[in-house]
């Protein structure tokens, strides 16, 4: 059995690589190929300069994102099959020979660390050379390593009891341990989505209330209108790091907050932020926060479930390069295969997020105005620098929104009818 996993896993991951591999050269060639002429529904509203800057950075960013890929399959090989993993625990086994729990948590951690630190060269080049080149990035590099270590300070004041009670509870808590760690993971999380606009999120940005009365007014009314109750409208200090714009809502229950980026409300006027608003309010009427929520709960519980029966079985630690099995291991070991062996769902998923943006859209053009959408969708592609002409498989594949033109036909359709 042993050996079986180990073929399969290698061979999943040399395949779903070669497929991330393949997918992005398409992608880049496909946007390449396309980048000296604006799409006729575009070109009233997006120079051909503008088209090919977004392709430019398309490709670019696809291009890092490919040299990431193979880097992460080797890595994830070496931590595995490579013997890295065994290699933390033997350090980590000399220091703390009979403190179990301690000890998971600091093999843990350690492999964490390493495989951040590893890929931080890639996250930087993306920043500091692609976005800076482009004009997007708006951060100097004590900045950039101030959040880092902001997040990871956060990170680990969040994350430590987690993971300790999970040690605890693999340790000791019987055969149905994985089903109260589901019980505590989803409470975890639901505490996070409750307390994250308030403590966490101003821990990395500035949130002002929105000053502007007259927007703040036909905001309320719209807010009203669709039946969405805010703790409040606020602005985020986005352009300190980045010219990108964008609005979300954040938080659950009692605590939800509409934000939207200044350099979103330097770019749009009143109607086409209401509109876009609206979009965002879509979501809300539809339910896909509470559904997506829902189907995050269900696949843990699944994963969870899984797990409680893999970490009985030595040859899933024989298999993927561990020879002494524990529950830390189980866990380190299926937090970074199980990726590999779901990356074939990831179009469901990405068709999933589609559908919903389509009803959030249908929402808006309802609830709004179409054709303030689509100026306002127009703007954020344009100034974003979002390629206009994705791979249709590549974007099929991993795009969580509809493509440009798609997504502005059935807007402009919605208006005719």
């Amino acid at each position: 059995m042993a050996t079986n996993l180990t073929f399969l896993f290698l061979a999943l991951l040399v395949s779903t690589t070669l497929i991330r591999v393949w997918l992005g050269r398409r992608h880049v060639s496909y946007i390449q190929s396309h980048r000296n002429q604006v799409p006729a529904a575009f070109n009233p509203s997006i120079s051909l300069d503008a088209h090919q800057k977004a392709a430019d950075y398309s490709s670019a960013k696809t291009r890092t994102a490919l040299l990431e890929t193979v880097f992460q399959a080797a890595l994830l090989a070496a931590l595995t099959v490579g013997g890295g993993l065994q290699l933390i625990d033997d350090i980590w086994r000399g220091f703390l020979p009979d403190q179990e729990i301690l000890r998971g948590a600091a093999v843990i951690l350690s492999a964490l660390v390493v495989s951040s630190l590893l890929d931080l060269p890639f996250d930087y080049y993306r920043t500091f050379v692609v976005d800076q080149h482009f004009g997007f990035n708006k951060m100097t590099p004590g900045m950039y390593f101030m959040d880092m270590i902001k997040h990871s300070i956060v990170g680990l004041l969040l994350g430590a009891p987690l993971l300790f009670a999970a040690l605890w509870l693999m340790q000791g808590a019987g055969d149905y341990w994985w089903l109260y760690l589901w019980v505590v993971w989803s409470v975890f999380n639901l505490l996070m989505l409750a307390i994250y606009p308030t403590f966490i999120a101003p821990l990395f940005n500035k949130f002002s209330p929105l000053a502007d009365q007259s927007l703040k007014t036909r905001i309320e009314a719209l807010l009203t209108k669709c039946g969405f109750k805010s703790q409040g409208l606020f602005v985020m200090d986005g352009s300190t790091r980045s010219s990108h714009g964008n609005a979300y809502f954040t938080g659950f229950g009692a605590s939800k907050r509409v934000v939207f980026f200044d350099t979103l409300l330097e770019r749009l006027n009143g109607d086409e932020i209401e509109a876009v608003l609206a979009h965002e309010l879509g979501h809300f009427k539809h339910k896909h926060v509470i559904k997506r929520i829902a189907l995050m709960f269900l696949v843990s519980f699944l994963g969870l479930a899984l797990l409680g029966w893999l970490v009985k079985q030595e040859w899933f630690y024989l298999g993927l390069g561990v020879n002494q099995a524990s529950p830390y291991m189980a866990l380190m070991l299926f937090m970074l295969v199980s990726p590999v062996f779901l990356f074939l769902l990831r179009p469901l998923m990405a068709g999933y997020s589609r559908k919903n943006e389509f009803e959030a859209d249908e929402y808006a053009a309802t609830n709004a105005n179409a054709d303030d959408l689509v100026e306002a969708l127009v703007k954020l592609y344009r100034d974003n620098a979002s390629t206009l002409t994705p791979d249709p498989l590549h974007s099929a594949f991993y795009d969580s929104h509809p493509p440009a033109s798609i997504r502005i036909a059935r807007l402009n359709a919605f208006t005719a009818r």
